[in-house]
């Protein structure tokens, strides 16, 4: 790939996001927070001090700014989370004074982000979404009192994760199978202030949830595209990803391909989908955003945020193959626990993991991230763990 070595792409996300842009010889400055593996990566020179997205997201803006301007040529910005996407797409004027980026429009972006839009939008588009409907906890007491329905998926509207932990600290959603149930919830729903989507049940473990990712250009043109399937989430149910595989099932191109084309999306969107006992694929979520899936299809020949870069820049694209089915990506920490907590663990799971194609966090020539970012800090609570509880018993003994 030809690029500009005057540019730098300026990430805000994980070693998943980052690790495709190393692969492609781009050069990275990051925006993480202190401590996070990606801090420690010989790859990523730091861009600015980090700021929380959701709290004060015109501070940050302002620090980005200040550094696009100060670079000899626009940085291409690449984004991970909800909040990053939603900061740059309220900014995006601003921004683009400093940055390069690809993003869907402005009302797209809202719609897709707050749950009851997208659902407003997939029904009046006809899209295969579960029956769906909205509680806002915070402001009806009563409203937990339905009539039918149940079981229901429960999630938040908006995925903001430091008011959600109030009600799921580790799950995306909470299923509730009757009005007990959700009424013994109900306060926690409201303290958290956090309106909800009700979402029929879909049966089935987490491994039926499969997903199409695309990169569409400006002209509607389909860039580069691809599938995979959950293998493992932590928790079990609801959780979030530990073991993905790309797949190369051709009715989740098919149908993500025709979702995509009616919403009208530009740029990179990964869509969720879970497939029903009958077979039938129903669509659960839209996040036109880039994912820690990037990191396995660059693996695994398809490196979507270096094309990105390179439509961005001016250079020549790295070649567009189908990414190759059956590539495997894990995060080895959580997902011993989820194998584990699913009585998984054993030395299958131990062979799994070392031929596992793409490895959240680590690589033989990036070790740090993985050492100081996630070992040392684990290794640090557990000492302080049995220290405490060294000195609660001499205490005890004491007595």
């Amino acid at each position: 790939m030809t690029a500009n070595r005057d540019v730098t792409a300026c990430v805000l996300g994980d070693m998943d996001l980052l690790r495709p842009l190393v692969l492609a010889g781009v050069g990275c400055a990051i925006v993480a927070r202190p401590g996070s593996p990606a801090s420690y990566s010989r790859f990523g020179a730091p861009a600015v001090e980090w700021v929380d997205h959701w709290s004060d997201p015109g501070l940050l803006v302002d620090r980005l700014v200040e550094f696009g301007r100060a670079q000899p040529s626009p940085p291409v910005l690449f984004y991970q989370s909800t909040g990053d996407l939603l900061m740059i797409s309220r900014n995006r004027e601003r921004l683009s004074e400093a940055f390069r980026f690809v993003i869907t429009n402005a009302e797209l972006v809202e719609d897709l982000t707050d749950k009851a839009r997208f659902h407003d939008l997939a029904e009046r588009l006809g899209l295969p979404v579960p029956a769906t409907r909205f509680l806002n906890p915070a402001d009806d007491p009563h409203g937990w009192r339905l009539d039918s329905g149940f079981p229901l998926l429960l999630k938040p509207v908006v995925r903001e994760f430091a008011k959600w932990r109030k009600v799921a600290p580790d799950s995306k959603a909470v299923t509730v199978h009757g009005n007990a149930e959700l009424e013994e919830l109900w306060p926690r729903l409201a303290t958290a202030n956090v309106a909800i989507l009700a979402q029929e049940l879909i049966p089935g473990p987490e491994s039926r949830i499969e997903s199409y990712h695309t990169y569409i250009d400006e002209s509607g043109r389909v860039v580069a595209e691809f599938a995979g399937r959950k293998i493992r989430t932590r928790p079990a149910e609801f959780g979030y990803s530990t073991a993905v595989a790309l797949t190369d099932a051709a009715d989740v191109i098919e149908v993500g391909r025709g979702v995509a084309r009616r919403l009208g999306i530009t740029g990179v969107a990964k869509l969720d989908f879970k497939r029903a006992p009958d077979g039938k694929l129903l669509l659960l979520e839209v996040n036109p955003r880039f994912t820690l899936w990037h990191h396995p299809a660059a693996v695994g020949g398809l490196n979507i945020p270096a094309l990105v870069f390179a439509d961005l820049t001016g250079g020549d694209r790295p070649p567009t193959a189908r990414a190759r089915a059956g590539v495997r990506w894990c995060d080895p920490w959580e997902d011993a626990g989820a194998a584990r907590e699913s009585g998984e663990l054993d030395a299958r799971w131990v062979l799994d993991t070392i031929r596992c194609d793409a490895k959240s966090g680590f690589s033989w020539d990036d070790p740090m991230p993985l050492l100081r970012g996630v070992v040392a800090p684990r290794v640090r609570t557990r000492a302080r763990r049995r220290l405490g509880r060294h000195r609660a018993g001499r205490s005890r003994a004491e007595v």
